[in-house]
């Protein structure tokens, strides 16, 4: 393996690796990420960490503070509303398309996490129904057959998953949760866009909601 290979490798891998734990929360908002730290802890040199931390600031997961450093982001609710109508937009757009695109095999596969949803749901694991409900707006965009729109998407999701599970924090809106992804994964195998679209405007302004409480509580804490 040539050394801009091996290193290339690398770099996916601290990438990986620090997305899911901002996203999982082990680095809270407004936390400096440092260079030497992280050559230290993942036991790198630190060109695969910079270049790391450069597409996690293209992600839009963390900012770059001239002369001082990167930092995970703080979302005001104005970044919220900024991510949730980019959504609301994306994915309205790909609900209308999909009476085209929809096949056999993605109505399987959109039972398929349905199932997974059911499942987690029922055992309380918050953790793997988020990751089926992050797996289920994927699929749903997917039905858009749109690679600008997929790669907007993309980055718009990797900015949601740092606050999703704070959509799913009560009870009551785990529950309701649940329904909503019922109610928009039947009507998209029916090709009743109308109801999912519907049904997943409800739902994503219902996960708006929710987060820019959460965030406004733990302002005042």
């Amino acid at each position: 393996m040539s050394d801009f290979r091996r290193v290339k490798t690398i770099r996916s891998q601290v990438y990986q690796i620090l997305r899911d734990e901002i996203c999982s929360g082990q680095y809270a908002p407004g936390a400096w990420l440092q260079e030497a730290e992280l050559t230290e802890h993942f036991g790198v040199s630190r060109s695969p960490v910079r270049e790391a931390l450069r597409q996690l600031v293209a992600d839009g997961l963390l900012i770059e503070v001239p002369n001082k450093g990167v930092f995970v982001k703080e979302f005001t609710p104005k970044d919220i509303d900024e991510i949730f109508d980019m959504r609301l937009m994306l994915e309205s757009y790909c609900i209308e398309n999909s009476r085209k695109s929809m096949t056999s095999a993605r109505i399987q596969q959109l039972f398929d996490i349905l199932s997974t949803l059911e499942r987690t749901h029922g055992a309380g694991d918050l953790e793997a129904y988020t990751r089926a409900d992050e797996e289920l707006h994927n699929r749903i965009v997917e039905l858009g057959d749109n690679s600008l729109v997929k790669s907007t998407y993309d980055r718009v999701r990797s900015m949601n998953q740092q606050f999703r599970v704070l959509s799913l924090t009560s009870h009551r809106r785990f529950d309701e949760s649940l329904t909503e992804h019922q109610q928009i994964i039947h009507a998209l195998a029916l090709r009743d866009v109308a109801t999912a679209d519907s049904t997943n405007r409800i739902h994503l302004e219902l996960a708006r909601k929710c987060i820019k409480e959460q965030l406004e509580a733990r302002a005042k804490k």
